[in-house]
């Protein structure tokens, strides 16, 4: 199924601020003092609600931390592919480029003490939520040095400390823990919120309903955000899902659906799904977003689809593209400055992969670990570690 194409004269701004000294470029990792209007690509289309503005106020420090962050996420990607290819990378792998601009978008309108849980498509999440490169590599690879300590793999990235919980393989599990997260917010007169992602093949799920009706039943400040990129495992959202507006699914629940390769227009819905949920309850958002790679590395990606369509959304719709437009358009940044930035991610992503293969494997002991209670379960001793004791309740 060819999916509809956007014009790119939605690209243009509609105003300038100060625009006569800004036009004499100041350095752009410093200037965050003009403002800069610009409009979501195309308009929100709400249910239950009353869609926010497509005007959005930016400044050029956001718009080259857009460009810096998603570079570094794309290039991240690209290399876990070739690591994989080389077998350096086992198990499941499913990687996000092409999506970049949700987690971009995502994080600029919420903090850190807003809750994240999402499904197996975790990597560029998790560097979004503050995680570093070497913990992403070191993970991928099943080394000591990752975030879950080379025991979760591609799948279970995870970051306590920034309120990032996982990194879930089971389809669609995630979303009831979702709304526990809110819950436990709303139980502790928090004013946070927590966004709960999924996939289109995951919205079918049973669970997901059960637990969206009980975070209506409570007004938990639960918000659901369905990436949709228009395939499940090789399966087009229109031969799995009778009613593929996945932003009305909650029927009473309000609903907003969102060009989720803009990553302003993610932005601005995120913030107005935050605000909502603290005052009302639960929200859907229905991210329109596109994988450019297969479900996971099993999967060439090109026998449910044609080659010319995945070249038209990256021609017509790429995140990184539109933000290198708007960059360009605004004189923020040249040409070269900006390949210099894609330069120095790959050289960001090359020594952070050098230093996760120097990275041990974990203990044969770890194996035990994280698996019950502290004090019940099973533990090693003994000189070599090889003697087992089990204590369970």
């Amino acid at each position: 199924m060819a999916l509809a194409r956007r014009s790119s004269n939605l690209l243009k701004p509609l105003s300038t601020a100060s625009s006569s000294s800004f036009l004499h470029r100041r350095p752009f990792s410093t200037d965050d003092s003009t403002t800069i209007t610009i409009e979501t690509s195309v308009p929100f289309t709400g249910h239950n609600c009353e869609p926010p503005s497509r005007s959005i106020d930016t400044t050029p420090k956001e718009l080259m931390t857009f460009f810096t962050d998603m570079a570094l996420m794309r290039r991240m990607e690209i290399a876990a592919d070739s690591l994989y290819k080389s077998k350096l990378i086992r198990g499941f792998c499913h990687l996000y480029d092409g999506q970049e601009a949700v987690s971009i978008g995502m994080e600029a309108a919420i903090t850190k003490k807003d809750c994240i849980i999402t499904a197996y498509r975790d990597h560029c999440i998790f560097l979004g939520r503050g995680g570093t490169l070497l913990e992403s590599f070191a993970e991928l690879m099943g080394r000591q040095a990752g975030c879950s300590r080379g025991k979760g793999g591609s799948m279970h990235f995870y970051k306590k400390d920034a309120c990032f919980f996982g990194g879930h393989g089971i389809v669609g599990a995630q979303v009831p823990l979702g709304c526990g997260l809110a819950f436990a917010q709303k139980y502790r007169k928090e004013d946070h919120v927590t966004f709960t992602m999924y996939g289109d093949g995951a919205a079918n799920q049973g669970q997901l309903f059960e637990a969206l009706n009980m975070a209506a039943l409570w007004d938990l400040p639960a918000i659901l955000v369905c990436e949709n990129n228009h395939y499940g495992m090789g399966t087009a959202e229109w031969r799995a899902a009778k009613s593929p507006a996945y932003y009305k699914r909650g029927d009473y629940v309000p609903g907003l659906k969102v060009d989720g390769m803009d990553a302003f227009a993610v932005k601005q819905a995120c913030k107005f799904a935050k605000e909502h949920a603290l005052k009302n309850g639960p929200i859907i958002l229905e991210m329109d977003t596109y994988r450019y790679h297969g479900h996971s590395m099993s999967d060439p990606g090109s026998t449910y689809r044609t080659r010319d369509e995945i070249s038209g959304v990256r021609q017509e719709r790429d995140p990184i593209e539109r933000i290198r437009k708007l960059i360009l358009a605004h004189d923020i940044a040249n040409e070269k400055e900006l390949k210099d930035i894609e330069k120095l991610a790959r050289k960001e992503v090359d020594e952070a992969i050098a230093k996760a293969k120097e990275s041990p494997m974990p203990d044969e002991p770890e194996l035990f670990t994280n698996v019950y209670r502290k004090g019940y379960g099973v533990e090693s001793f003994g000189a070599d570690r090889k003697e087992l004791r089990a204590t369970l309740p």
